[in-house]
């Protein structure tokens, strides 16, 4: 009779195995996340020290420690780095989408086309049309 792998590992150790992984990869992310704010944040470089310094001996106090004091802080910098990120992208598309032109600006330019015989009649209402709607 063969004898698979799986037969010495209860279902039980396989849940609990799955448990430590996943803490494991939340306490990773935990100190990345504070490590990540602590490295943006404006800080004397002594406060900086004195943190990782916290947070290398004493990983888990440090981090909790940091979350503790520092964490109403560590949401209103992100909210504002998300905040000046979407208006950057906001700015970004209105500069790609229309450069300088509103719709008065492109029916005056169509109606200069129309004038300099650039475009026809029948040209001229359809971009009329579409600016109008």
């Amino acid at each position: 009779m063969t004898i698979l792998a799986a037969d010495d590992y209860p279902l039980a150790n396989l849940f609990w195995t799955f448990l430590a992984f996943f803490a494991l990869m939340i306490y990773f992310w935990l100190l990345i996340t504070v490590f990540t704010d602590l490295f943006r944040r404006d800080l004397s470089w002594v406060a900086k020290t004195a943190w990782i310094v916290l947070l290398i001996v004493l990983p888990m106090i440090g981090a909790l420690a940091y979350l503790i004091t520092q964490g109403r802080g560590m949401a209103d910098r992100e909210q504002a780095r998300a905040r000046a990120a979407q208006e950057h992208a906001d700015a970004y598309i209105r500069s790609v989408a229309a450069p300088g032109a509103s719709d008065v600006d492109r029916l005056a330019r169509a109606k200069d086309l129309l004038d300099r015989g650039a475009i026809s009649q029948d040209e001229f209402d359809q971009l009329k049309r579409r600016v109008l709607v």
